[in-house]
């Protein structure tokens, strides 16, 4: 429990905002993205989404294939429960609306569905996109659709699976024909094996404008040192570190750069 205190106090402590950044396209992410405080009706359905899922007192069982809940004890889950404590928070959730429709992405991956809060987020942020979001767990999966279906968001396909075998078949595929992702969410696998062999298996998908996010860079000493080794990849240009999240861009003719911000 310490690790987390520890890392947050050394991330505040580098951290800067808009006014200690010099480069234009991360100044312009900051000031029209990130720090943009005009209200949005979309946050209302954002809202609406989670209100339903902290009403819902079902219990589901959760097939866990990933480092475990550092929350729950058992795979018996009440479905309010994950919402509430296993779920992206509303400020970071619209965060990620904004992300989305800053950079229009045009084909979305989410590598971690959950009940589908960050995913209600990236499919409003684009209602053109298409939404891949991938899940390992049966019924939470269907506890989404319930949901996604309940709020119209129809740009959303998604797949029960595990992560390792859905990314292996991209891979495959990409040796005939070609697969690219504008922006990708992983949220899936907080173990620094996972997120490494997920960047890896990923990387033949970019292109110059790709958004990648990577959740919970701070969860652990293990994912710490995977952040470190994926801003130090030569196909990165420029990374900013939230604390929370970690985002990769691939822009071919920036300089390498690395912001650590306060978002």
């Amino acid at each position: 429990m310490l690790f987390p205190i520890k890392s947050y106090f050394n991330f505040l402590w580098h951290s800067t905002n808009e006014h200690g950044v010099h480069s234009p396209f991360v100044f312009n992410l900051l000031t029209k993205c990130f720090y943009d405080k005009k209200p949005k009706p979309e946050y209302q359905i954002l809202k609406n989404y989670r209100k339903s899922l902290l009403e819902n007192k079902n219990f589901i069982e959760v097939t866990d294939f990933g480092v475990g809940s550092k929350v729950f004890k058992s795979n018996r889950r009440q479905i309010s429960k994950i919402a509430s404590t296993a779920g992206i928070s509303p400020k970071r959730a619209e965060l990620l609306f904004r992300v989305t429709n800053y950079f229009q992405p045009k084909n979305i991956l989410e590598i971690g569905t959950s009940l589908g809060l960050a995913t209600s987020a990236l499919a409003l942020g684009n209602t053109k996109a298409k939404v891949i979001t991938l899940e390992g767990c049966p019924q939470t999966a269907d506890q989404c659709q319930l949901q996604l279906q309940k709020f119209n968001l129809d740009n959303v396909d998604s797949v029960v699976t595990e992560f390792d075998s859905y990314l292996q078949d991209i891979k495959l595929r990409l040796k005939t024909e070609t697969e690219n992702f504008d922006l990708i969410y992983f949220d899936g696998n907080h173990s620094k094996k996972a997120t490494l062999a997920y960047f890896e298996l990923l990387l033949p998908t970019i292109n110059n404008d790709s958004v990648w996010i990577f959740d919970d860079i701070h969860w652990s000493p293990e994912m710490e040192q995977a952040w470190e080794i994926i801003k130090n990849h030569p196909k990165v240009k420029v990374t900013i570190d939230t604390f929370q999240w970690g985002f990769v861009f691939f822009r071919y003719e920036q300089e390498k750069e690395h912001f650590v911000i306060r978002a």
